[in-house]
């Protein structure tokens, strides 16, 4: 699909510049050498920079929950390519989101995140398996699905902490009050392979929990 296009830096910059702003914190490991600053990392406000979205035990098969994992220039399982910087409402223009996410959310960025172990893209992509409810949790899916497979950078419902730390709204989510957005429920560093859920998010706009906070700065360069 064209949405998994290669796009011009300054559109892909978009996102990136998400988390310039705590990129110096970012360990000089975060990736593997072979993906480097074409991969993202994905890390929770909560436990910091040095635990990254990453895939259980680097399986590219479609429901292969993502975890929170230490970060490592050796260990694929977190490798994600391609951070789009669309606003939502391109997404909806290709069939990726509703009118109801669109008219809510339409100006506001959104990605799909590739799972691509030591830079190799695999067509699969951090999502949930089904629209979005309470606790459900993360996956890889084709990242063809509509919906389920795009996440809002939602600097709206956490303006304090933006563009530092920010919710991720999964774009499958039918409540806008508090909608479906990830979570990380466990210290990686003592409960072995804690997977990513969606949960309602709390306390928005003025106090959303460091763990349903986040960042997505580049993978250090090669």
């Amino acid at each position: 699909m064209s949405i998994k296009s290669k796009v011009p830096a300054a559109a892909a910059g978009l996102i990136l510049a998400c988390g310039l702003s705590a990129a110096a914190t970012l360990p000089a490991g975060a990736s593997t050498t072979q993906c480097g600053s074409a991969c993202v990392q994905i890390s929770s406000k909560m436990y910091g920079p040095g635990f990254v979205e990453s895939v259980f035990q680097g399986i590219a098969a479609a429901g292969q929950p993502t975890i929170l994992h230490a970060a490592s220039d050796s260990d694929p399982t977190g490798d994600f390519i391609n951070p789009l910087g669309h606003p939502v409402s391109t997404f909806y223009a290709q069939g990726m989101v509703s009118a109801a996410v669109n008219a809510h959310y339409g100006s506001e960025p959104a990605v799909q995140v590739e799972y691509a172990p030591f830079g190799q893209g695999t067509g699969l992509c951090a999502a949930v398996a089904t629209p979005a409810y309470q606790n459900e949790g993360l996956s890889l899916q084709p990242c063809s699905t509509p919906g389920t497979t795009v996440f809002i950078i939602d600097k709206n419902d956490s303006p304090g902490t933006w563009p530092a730390w920010f919710p991720i709204v999964n774009a499958s989510t039918a409540d806008f009050t508090h909608p479906y957005t990830m979570t990380i429920d466990g210290n990686p560093a003592d409960k072995p392979f804690p997977q990513i859920t969606l949960q309602r998010m709390h306390d928005n706009p003025t106090d959303v929990p460091d763990n349903q906070l986040w960042q997505a700065p580049p993978g250090p360069a090669n």
